[in-house]
């Protein structure tokens, strides 16, 4: 495995997030292939009870979805929040972003895999607010 500077492995991360949030904007599975790891999962709770979703489900789900791009939805909200470099081959982002009047918060656990990239192995996300669109 190459070794990269802190600096190329922040740029690389932040790639991968913009990629994410593409993959959400669009409504792009393909999209999601490329930034998540096979054997992801995704985790919520919701009145007290733990839901998970194993990626190949998110994937389905997203690739049947309208896409905020259909309606030309703005990208503003989308925003870094936090990332933590655990070390230099993982990571965690807290990141803050739209899907028509959902506003989502979504911890994304990465790791830098053996291809040179980073992948995302987990998500915890929580709806952080509905908010209508005017």
């Amino acid at each position: 495995m190459s070794q990269h500077t802190a600096t190329e492995n922040y740029q690389s991360l932040l790639a991968t997030v913009n990629t994410y949030f593409d993959a959400i904007y669009f409504a792009d599975a393909s999209l999601l292939d490329v930034v998540f790891h096979h054997t992801a999962s995704l985790f919520d709770v919701d009145e007290g009870k733990i839901f998970t979703d194993p990626i190949c489900d998110f994937r389905k789900d997203v690739d049947q979805r309208d896409a905020p791009a259909s309606i030309k939805q703005s990208r503003a909200e989308e925003e870094v929040i936090m990332i933590d470099f655990l070390s230099a081959k993982s990571a965690v982002v807290k990141l803050r972003l739209r899907a028509f009047d959902n506003i989502f918060v979504d911890h994304l656990s990465f790791v830098f895999d053996e291809n040179n990239q980073w992948k995302i192995v987990a998500k915890v996300w929580h709806l952080e607010k509905v908010d209508k669109l005017v």
